[in-house]
Order: structure tokens, then C-alpha cells, then sequence
């Protein structure tokens, strides 16, 4: 190990034991060998804590469903953190429960104790994105190239259901939710948190479907536009003449929003308007220990709710110190003390750090 590997193996073992709580501390302390990934013992707890026997990756808040962002999300994780049982233990239940369309997309959501389990077979972009994305990752982490064939067919069928032209004429693509349900005849309706560049990118070199490479700039720009009007929105109608809030979806810089700075960051788009708008609004908050902001006005910045979930912290913390020259960040250490969103978010937050801020390294 190199000593900065070292550093960040030893910060990732304390986080089990800083958690506190009896899901974290029963997580066998054990040594990394060189080959290991620093976050190994937090993934450990990830798993022990959200992770079914079965591959399933459980939010226990909505009645213990799973869909396929906490699947896709599972998935790039495993590839990432090179655990290939896991990898495997989540692919064989997503393939077994979620692909039930036509195409090679997968269904968003799966009702466990129901007569029908999946009573919507419309997908769910991210969770398509991811779920390419970790396939990719994996054929090199995994070395399982004929992986990328799979991840291939799910982003050409992306592109085909959810790639559209920005309704303002300009060529511009738009990234879309899902197949069916937010392409309309007065615009478009996206949720700005679902693109993710750096995945559109990689599966975009790995595959040679450029069309994604291009729907990743093209959505940051898309980005650009809207943090010139306040923090980025939930959901917004894209129309010809402009942005605009649409029906009974929120407008608000809220739980789907604030995981768009992070991606970015992740990304390596630390100038991003959207970044340095979400770190002021942070600011202005004056982030405390007690709880951070999870939904802002877009406008002001206005704080409407807080959360104490450390994983929400994180990532305010990351987007703090990606908009300083400082070095260290009080982004928090690992905790299964919360619930599936925020955990999954936090140990993301942690990879994007590793990958894209090594100066941001938790203080």
C-alpha cells in the first residue's frame, strides 16, 4: 500500500467503530491487505445493514421495497470496491425480479409481500445508468470484460426510450426519468439528479455510444441554465420558452436535488454553477453537527427541512470543501445509523472523495 492508501484504509476502519450503533460494531474488524479498497469495512457495514441474504438491497423507509437505483447503486458499489460475490448476489436478483420488459431496461420498483410485486414495469432512467455504469466498472475491476456487451444493449436501449431533443430547438439532449411518462406535448420533464456525467462518459468510452458522451455535456449545460435561476429543482418541465415548475412534483432543491452537486463533484466538475450555488446555500445554512439542510427554496435558499442523517452532512461538507482550496473536511465518517438514501449517499460521498478530492479527506 502506498502511505496515502494506508491513511484512507485506517479512516475507513474507524468509521465502523466511530459509528456506535449495534449494526455497525457487529462487523468483524479485519485486516486489509494490499489488495483490499480503503472502504472495505464500511462497505461491510453497508451490506450487513441494507443488503438482503438474497442480493436485494432493501430502503426499509419505503416499506422495504427496492428499486433499481438501490439495485444499480448496490451494484457499482460491489464493482467498485471489487467484492464479487456482492456483485454477483445483486445482479442474479435484479435479472431474476426487475428485468421484465421488453427491452433491457428494468422495471423501477419491486413491492415485497404483494400480490404483484411490481405493479409499474416503466423504468427508472438512474437506476439504468448505474446499473450500465457498474457493469462497465466491473469488466475491469472484476476483469469480466464480456460484461461490457450487457452494458452495451442497456445503454443503447437508455438512449433509444429516454435520450430526447431539448424542446427549445437548440439539439441539445435531454436525459429523461423514464420511458414512458415525462415526454409531453408541452416539454419535457427531467429530474436534474439523474444525470450522472462520469457514468455517461465511462459507459460512453467503454461502449462506443458517443450519444451518451454528448448527452452528458449536454445536460450540464442544461444544469448551467437552471442554477442561473437558484438551486437546481427535484423535477422541472424543460419547454421551449423556458423552465418551468410542472403539476404536483417539487420544485424544490430537495432530497433527489442535492445528490446532483455530487455527482458533479464526482464528475470532476468542481466550478460547476450548480456546485458553487449548492456550497453558498450550504453556507448560508451554517451546516451544523444537529442536522443538515435537505430542502431548500430555489430561489433563497431558505432552509425547510433538516436532517441529523450523517450522509446528508457528507456530502454538504464535500461540496464545502470542493469550492475551497482547504485542505481536510469535516465530512463525517461512516455510519449504518441511518436509514438505506442517506447511508448509500454517505458511502458515495466517500468514493467521490477518494476518486476526485483525495484533499478532502475526512478530518
Amino acid at each position: 500500500m502506498t502511505r496515502r492508501e494506508i491513511m484512507l484504509a485506517a479512516l475507513a476502519a474507524l468509521s465502523v467503530i466511530r459509528a456506535g450503533g449495534a449494526r455497525a460494531q457487529s462487523v468483524p474488524q479485519i485486516a486489509l491487505p494490499d489488495a483490499q479498497h480503503p472502504l472495505q469495512t464500511a462497505w461491510l457495514a453497508w451490506k450487513a445493514a441494507y443488503m438482503a441474504d438474497d442480493g436485494r438491497v432493501v430502503d426499509a423507509l419505503q416499506n422495504g421495497a427496492s428499486h433499481s437505483e438501490s439495485q444499480g447503486y448496490g451494484l457499482l458499489l460491489a464493482a467498485t470496491i471489487r467484492d464479487a460475490e456482492a456483485f454477483d448476489m445483486i445482479d442474479s436478483w435484479t435479472t431474476s425480479h426487475l428485468a421484465i420488459r421488453s427491452d433491457s431496461l428494468f422495471a423501477w420498483r419491486w413491492l415485497p409481500d404483494q400480490s404483484v410485486a411490481i405493479p409499474d414495469q416503466n423504468n427508472a432512467s438512474d437506476g439504468d445508468l448505474f446499473y450500465a455504469w457498474a457493469l462497465v466498472r466491473a469488466a475491469t475491476t472484476l476483469n469480466r470484460p464480456a460484461l461490457i456487451d450487457r452494458a452495451r444493449q442497456i445503454a443503447s436501449d437508455l438512449i433509444d426510450t429516454c435520450v430526447r431533443p431539448h424542446p427549445d430547438e437548440s439539439g441539445r439532449l435531454v436525459f429523461t426519468p423514464a420511458a414512458a411518462g415525462f415526454q409531453h406535448e408541452t416539454g419535457l420533464v427531467i429530474n436534474p439528479s439523474y444525470l450522472m456525467p462520469m457514468a455517461m462518459q465511462e459507459i460512453a468510452q467503454a461502449t462506443g455510444l458517443d450519444t451518451l458522451r454528448v448527452c452528458a455535456s449536454d445536460g450540464m449545460t442544461i444544469q448551467t441554465d437552471l442554477a442561473a435561476l437558484g438551486l437546481l429543482p427535484d423535477w422541472i418541465e424543460l419547454r421551449k420558452d423556458g423552465a418551468v415548475p410542472f403539476d404536483n412534483l417539487s420544485d424544490k432543491n430537495g432530497y433527489d436535488a442535492l445528490r446532483a452537486p455530487l455527482f458533479l463533484i464526482w464528475s470532476g466538475n468542481l466550478g460547476h454553477a450548480a456546485v458553487e450555488g449548492q456550497a453558498l446555500a450550504y453556507r448560508n445554512a451554517q451546516i451544523a453537527s444537529g442536522g443538515s439542510p435537505t430542502v431548500m427554496e430555489r430561489q433563497t435558499g431558505r432552509v425547510l427541512e433538516l436532517s441529523p442523517d450523517a450522509g446528508y452532512r457528507a456530502i454538504a461538507h464535500l461540496v464545502s470543501c470542493a469550492t475551497t482550496n482547504a485542505a481536510g473536511s469535516f465530512v463525517p465518517y461512516f455510519t449504518t445509523e441511518q436509514p438505506y438514501y442517506p447511508a448509500t449517499l454517505h458511502l458515495m460521498t466517500l468514493l467521490a472523495q477518494q476518486e476526485t478530492m483525495p484533499r478532502c479527506v475526512p478530518l
